[in-house]
């Protein structure tokens, strides 16, 4: 299989070794990087200094820094085409790809900033392509994943979903090896709705360790976390079960729980006293729960969804609650049966 993964990051860079490496599978992958500095010193020391520092490339993994539309760009004859960018690019990426045959799938997880007036609403990856490449047979690889343990070659579940079961067996084709299952969903919707929610909650997580509330405040705020993200979800067209699954529970214990996490990170730095913007320059890569937060509210009100540690999170990242007033005011809420 031809693979070209377009955006040389952390997790583009992770998931185009694992495809390239010993899997049994005969892959050709193709990393591209924007930038030609980066692509030049991608080939040259046959490893991602920047994002993902201690891994070398495998000796079959080719690095292209050529136009896209120009005949010798990697997703010429490619027959699957990964995008790994952040939310910021994949409209752009997507728009330049419309035309293109073989399955395409992202690999970003959140909401896009609002476009236009002042009440537009940010939109998941499924909604970006219905709008500007509605013919374009494309889904989402999602789950619990951090780049370093897929690059080492450590046992990882991915979930490969979309509506069209071309993609999701081309994922499942591509990716599948001794240490990475695929599994395959068709509820795009819900397996987005998770991605997106998750990192807004390993905020709330982050907090609540950075001020030191104990294990039972973490438990407690992944559990309840877990049922605003469903509820959400089942609002949005997505299915309850979805968010049992990798998607959901699992990729929400991994970034509320894990070292790795940056989501979780920018919540611990908050706990501390840094400012906002603080916190995010310190990570040197992009946290998207900092920018999603507010378009999950918004979609949640709009649908009239109780969501209030999401609330929180949104009051605490635009300065209207510090840190421990996040809390107070979730612990301070009225009581009511656990199933609402």
């Amino acid at each position: 299989m031809n693979i070209a993964v377009l955006g040389a990051g952390a997790w583009g860079t992770a998931l185009a070794v694992s495809a390239a490496g010993p899997t049994g599978r005969a892959h050709r992958v193709t990393l591209w990087a924007r930038d030609a500095a980066q692509a030049a010193d991608l080939q040259a020391q046959r490893e991602n200094r920047r994002y993902l520092p201690g891994f070398a490339l495998p000796e079959g993994l080719q690095v292209s820094h050529a136009p896209l539309g120009g005949p010798d760009a990697p997703t010429q004859g490619a027959d699957l085409v990964i995008v790994a960018t952040p939310m910021a690019g994949l409209r752009g990426m997507l728009e330049r790809l419309r035309e293109h045959e073989a399955p395409v799938a992202w690999l970003c997880k959140g909401f896009e900033a609002p476009r236009g007036n002042a009440g537009a609403m940010g939109l998941m990856g499924h909604e970006i392509r219905a709008q500007v490449a509605p013919h374009l047979h494309a889904g989402v690889l999602s789950g619990p994943s951090f780049a370093q343990e897929v690059a080492r070659g450590q046992p990882t579940a991915l979930v490969a979903a979309s509506e069209h079961a071309s993609v999701r067996a081309a994922l499942v084709a591509a990716f599948h090896s001794p240490a990475l299952r695929v599994y395959a969903n068709e509820d795009i919707v819900g397996v987005e709705v998770g991605g997106a929610v998750k990192n807004v909650l390993a905020i709330a997580t982050g907090l609540c360790d950075g001020l030191d509330l104990g294990l039972n405040a973490r438990a407690a705020l992944i559990t309840r976390g877990l049922s605003e993200m469903t509820r959400l979800g089942v609002a949005l067209g997505a299915r309850v079960d979805t968010f049992m699954g990798l998607s959901g529970l699992g990729d929400l214990v991994l970034t509320a729980t894990g070292d790795l996490s940056r989501n979780r990170k920018v919540g611990q730095l908050l706990a501390q006293g840094l400012s906002l913007q603080q916190a995010v320059d310190s990570l040197g890569h992009v946290a998207e729960g900092v920018y999603s937060a507010r378009t999950v509210v918004q979609r949640a009100r709009m649908l009239g969804v109780d969501m209030p540690i999401s609330e929180a999170v949104v009051a605490l990242l635009d300065g209207q609650l510090k840190p421990a007033q996040a809390v107070a005011a979730l612990m301070g809420r009225d009581p009511k049966d656990e199933t609402v």
